[in-house]
């Protein structure tokens, strides 16, 4: 599958806006997805998840492109600024492999909350505690995803399955930040951006 270059990171017109506004005294519950719009997302997902591979390392790229000081956390590939050469690397590779498996275990999980909060706990958990990402990078890496998903699959990504996404990507986010919260993190917003 072929990506065209990133746009500008201005233009990213998928970041969910209503999640991860700032400090933790301010955390709202995600809403919870309907069934109309879990189908939808899990119609969606096994298109792309045929391509898991490039649609990962294409979101990959994109993210690390648009926000190069996401690079900081990534010791193998970190000084890395080209686009070849990141989507040659079998370090890049590797991770989009687990992002795309961790997304897809949560679409698989998505009428079971339960599993979903425990998935993405341990996800929050393991960023928060071993490799201190800031927790921001979790709500622009969701725009991301939603930009190379609209690209990937324009003719199914309705203005309703765009919503239905939006929601799951807040979700993902609600969850993640719980995490760190319970890791101790004080405050989720970050300039770092």
């Amino acid at each position: 599958v072929s990506h065209p270059p990133p746009p500008p990171p201005q233009s990213n017109l998928y970041l969910p806006s209503h999640i991860g506004d700032g400090a933790m005294e301010q955390r709202e519950r995600a809403d919870q997805l309907s069934e109309a719009e879990t189908g939808m997302i899990q119609d969606t997902w096994g298109r792309v998840y045929e391509n898991c591979e490039d649609v990962g390392v294409a979101i990959l790229i994109r993210f690390f492109v648009n926000f190069p000081s996401a690079k900081q956390y990534f010791s193998q590939f970190q000084d890395m600024e080209d686009m070849e050469e990141m989507e040659r690397s079998t370090q890049l590779r590797k991770h989009a492999q687990r992002v795309m498996n961790a997304l897809n275990t949560v679409v698989e999980n998505v009428h079971d909350p339960d599993k979903v909060a425990s998935i993405l706990n341990l996800v929050g958990k393991a960023h928060a505690i071993k490799h201190k990402v800031e927790p921001m990078y979790f709500k622009i890496l969701s725009g991301v995803i939603l930009e190379i998903l609209s690209e990937d699959c324009p003719e199914s990504f309705t203005p309703d399955v765009q919503r239905a996404w939006t929601k799951l990507m807040g979700l993902v986010y609600w969850h993640v930040t719980g995490a760190y919260t319970e890791a101790g993190w004080v405050q989720l917003s970050s300039s770092a951006v």
